[in-house]
């Protein structure tokens, strides 16, 4: 696994072993299986940005925290040029990157997301996290599969949904989709 994935684990583990919980307990109360939690934070398997975010509001940190091992520092703007955002690339199937990563006391997290297509049939990847979760498209066809409802997005189509329900995006036409995805 990349060394950026083996950092981001690392920073888990030690959020979790401050705060004194077990491996066990923590799975537990994220609601996920004790064998998954522990693969995350072996850095051995990628990382879904919804676990990042469960972890980050847990332990009362920012994500920026987590994903860069820094803090953000600013609190009257945040100004993210264009391709400069930190990149997050949890999943082979979706390339995230944020675009507050250095405002402080966010009340939301905005993410560029590009959704490549899928080459192989292998069919969309389902997560889920607290909150609420706001879509904008802004490049290619979007098919979205909420709580088993299926939609389809084109460009300049938006999507606001419970983000707690599984839900899972795919490219379609066989080229990439971009959107603006802000969870809070």
């Amino acid at each position: 696994m990349p060394e950026e994935i083996k950092q981001i684990s690392a920073r888990i583990r030690e959020l979790r072993e401050i705060y004194g919980i077990s491996p066990e307990a923590l799975a537990k109360e994220l609601n996920i299986p004790e064998e998954t939690y522990e693969d995350y934070e072996s850095g051995n398997v990628d990382i879904p940005v919804s676990f990042l975010y469960l972890i980050a509001n847990r332990f009362n940190v920012e994500l920026t925290d987590i994903l860069t091992g820094e803090g953000p520092k600013l609190r009257t703007y945040c100004l993210v040029r264009k391709g400069k955002g930190v990149s997050v690339e949890r999943r082979k199937e979706y390339k995230y990157q944020s675009l507050a990563y250095n405002f402080v006391n966010k009340k939301a997290e905005p993410f560029l997301v590009t959704v490549d297509p899928d080459t192989g049939n292998n069919g969309i990847s389902y997560n889920s996290h607290p909150g609420q979760e706001f879509n904008y498209v802004l490049e290619g066809r979007l098919r979205i599969i909420i709580d088993g409802r299926e939609l389809v997005l084109n460009e300049g189509d938006s999507l606001y949904f419970d983000s707690s329900l599984k839900h899972g995006m795919q490219a379609l036409d066989g080229k990439p989709a971009k959107f603006l995805a802000v969870i809070f």
